[in-house]
């Protein structure tokens, strides 16, 4: 295992920034506060960010992403910083099942764990079948739902009941929308299992599955590199003497590219960065772009541990996180077709002295319309947020159809539904700090 060592500064040298504009957007310096807001110029940050590649914390994509962020909140006049912290990273170069002559392509689920370089033979076997499994390759088939998280019971469960009957690896299989294989977020200390996991994507699962109802031998190969690598918080500051504080923070790395995933929320970050130093001109801002994200809100934990302001020193903290404005699709067999609209899969929770304000504040937007008081269950860095004990705070998070699939690119946002949520978080800020404040 070793650490990854590409810098910044081999990264630039490449040419890998040569496509995106580190300046800021022509609109910037002079514009009116609602042409922040505005749908094209939101979706041009989003466009930025999807080129940015693959955004798995502390790799290429993420690194550009934060000096790109940290370019933008200095640009806004505020003082920046960054927080550090290891992550695990691994790089799959064979990740292959194997059935005769038929060689299935396979993702590897961090915290990989490599099988031998010439691989692992045995029989293929469906875990959901009663008895041993001594020495095969389980095959764990989940339902249909839009994975997030190998810490889900209903993820994490039938592998370690395949593990227990004696599964020399396991070989998953991600059922969802897109018919892709969905990485899933793990913890970052350790792998979940001491047998290699693989992702099998369903659209390629056929012949896994009917030669595991006749216990066909297989061979399951994966192998690569990783170890540990630095991955870093962007946080922008803006002190005012005596002033208490406003918070807002959006996660920035993920599997894929996350243009979908991540991007409406980083535009939507951007704009408020932009605007908040006038509209509350006598409150201190702290703005946060988290990393490690995919390792159970790793890089959100360090943030609220080391960074963020006693709770008791302010007054709100607004959290964008997944799927904050993202296109829906309709499902039909074997495809999805793109509509205009926000997908409703998306939830917004706030403290119980928001909920109504928020409600009217975002009628008539899918999924959102409704907010929740969010002791009835908030996820991912909201849910860090409301354990560190912030009294009043919302925040917004869900899975679109493509959440954490390859797949996951520029196609899945629409302009207008990202700029109408824009403006609602633009207008909750506003009714969750009144003026005098």
């Amino acid at each position: 295992m070793k650490r990854d060592g590409t810098d910044r500064r081999t990264l630039l040298k490449a040419g890998f920034a040569a496509p995106i504009a580190w300046q800021a957007p022509p609109a910037m310096a002079a514009s009116p506060d609602g042409a922040l807001f505005d749908p094209d110029t939101l979706f041009a940050d989003v466009r930025i960010y999807a080129e940015a590649g693959n955004k798995q914390s502390g790799g290429a994509g993420d690194r550009w992403t934060a000096d790109w962020t940290a370019n933008r909140l200095g640009a806004a006049g505020f003082a920046v910083e960054r927080q550090a912290f290891e992550v695990p990273w691994f790089e799959a170069s064979l990740c292959t099942l194997t059935i005769g002559d038929l060689a299935i392509p396979s993702t590897a689920q961090p915290l990989a764990v490599p099988t031998p370089p010439d691989g692992l033979s045995a029989p293929l076997r469906l875990a959901e079948t009663a008895g041993r499994l001594d020495g095969a390759i389980a095959l764990v088939r989940l339902p249909h739902r839009r994975w997030s998280s190998l810490l889900e019971p209903a993820a994490r469960a039938p592998i370690a009941d395949a593990i227990a009957r004696g599964a020399a690896a396991v070989i998953l299989v991600t059922t969802g929308p897109t018919g892709e294989a969905l990485l899933l977020n793990a913890p970052a200390d350790k792998p979940l299992a001491d047998r290699p996991i693989v992702l099998l994507a369903p659209k390629r699962a056929a012949p896994a599955i009917e030669a595991a109802r006749h216990g066909g031998q297989a061979t399951l190969r994966l192998t690569g590199h990783g170890g540990r690598r630095i991955a870093e918080n962007i946080v922008g500051r803006r002190r005012v003497s005596a002033g208490r504080w406003i918070i807002v923070s959006t996660p920035r790395s993920g599997w894929t590219d996350c243009a979908g995933e991540r991007g409406p929320g980083i535009a939507i970050w951007l704009a408020l960065a932009r605007w908040a130093p006038r509209a509350f001109p006598r409150h201190n801002l702290l703005f946060v772009c988290n990393s490690g994200h995919e390792y159970e809100n790793l890089g959100a934990a360090h943030l609220v541990e080391a960074i963020a302001p006693p709770p008791g020193e302010s007054d709100f903290w607004l959290h964008l996180g997944a799927n904050a404005a993202t296109r829906d699709w309709q499902e039909i067999p074997g495809r999805l077709l793109p509509l205009p609209s926000a997908d409703s899969h998306r939830f917004l929770m706030t403290s119980p002295d928001l909920v109504e304000p928020a409600r009217r504040i975002f009628k008539g937007q899918p999924g959102i319309e409704m907010a929740y008081p969010s002791g009835e269950g908030a996820a991912g860095e909201l849910a860090e947020v409301v354990r560190a004990g912030y009294p009043r705070h919302a925040g917004i998070f869900g899975a679109h159809r493509h959440h954490h699939a390859a797949t996951d690119d520029l196609s899945t946002v629409a302009a207008e539904p990202l700029a109408a949520t824009a403006r609602g978080f633009r207008d909750l800020l506003t009714a969750a700090i009144p003026a005098d404040r």
